[in-house]
């Protein structure tokens, strides 16, 4: 079964992982460690099935209520286990590779311990516009200000993408904030979350200086 396929089948009783701090979006890699023992199961469950799961941020207040079922934002990311390491006391390390946006419908009945909802996926609709080539070039002259080491992933990436994966890319790469990646995830307009991504990269230009070249001038 292809990769789409099986996030397809996933999207009636999608296994979620709900985090206060942590947004994950297409085409981007998040590192995970799950220690709890109800996503543990999760887990376990996704890596013998389909290796499917989303990531959910919660929503504000999520604090008294964490151990039961506190409400999530309705926007969040499907992803793929794309590898993991099972520690000898059950807990995971674990890299999760987005693949779709997707709404929350329903969050289903379970005698699981962890969250199931049925959900709608959003995948991107092709789009080609001059804010790809703006955002581009934004990038290039971001290169030119920041280490090379945080640079070199990200010009392939950026050279390879269109449309709604290459904002998802950069914002991936230069959003820390994550209220911020949820409004970008949240974006289902191509051109707006293209556009929205240039700002933020000339926002970041703006707090940087360009880097000064190290050893001899000839």
């Amino acid at each position: 079964m292809t990769v789409p396929e099986r996030i397809i089948q996933s999207s009636d009783a999608l296994k979620v992982f709900p985090l206060p701090s942590a947004v994950l979006f297409p085409h981007s890699v998040i590192p995970l460690h799950i220690f709890e023992p109800r996503y543990r199961d999760m887990v376990g469950d996704a890596l013998s099935s389909d290796q499917v799961m989303a990531l959910a941020q919660l929503e504000p207040g999520w604090e008294t209520h964490y151990a039961g079922r506190p409400p999530v934002q309705e926007m969040m990311c499907v992803g793929l286990i794309v590898w993991h390491e099972k520690l000898e006391d059950g807990r995971y390390n674990l890299l999760l590779q987005g693949v779709c946006r997707a709404r929350m419908v329903a969050e289903l009945p379970s005698e699981r311990l962890y969250r199931e909802m049925r959900v709608e996926l959003l995948p991107d609709p092709s789009y080609h516009g001059p804010e790809e080539e703006q955002l581009r070039q934004a990038v290039l002259e971001l290169a030119g200000r920041v280490p090379p080491s945080f640079s070199e992933g990200l010009l392939p990436a950026v050279a390879r993408a269109n449309g709604g994966t290459l904002a998802d890319v950069v914002a991936a790469a230069i959003i820390p904030e994550p209220e911020r990646r949820q409004e970008l995830l949240s974006e289902l307009d191509v051109r707006v979350r293209l556009q929205a991504v240039i700002d933020e990269v000339g926002e970041l230009l703006g707090r940087l200086q360009p880097m000064r070249p190290t050893g001899p001038l000839n």
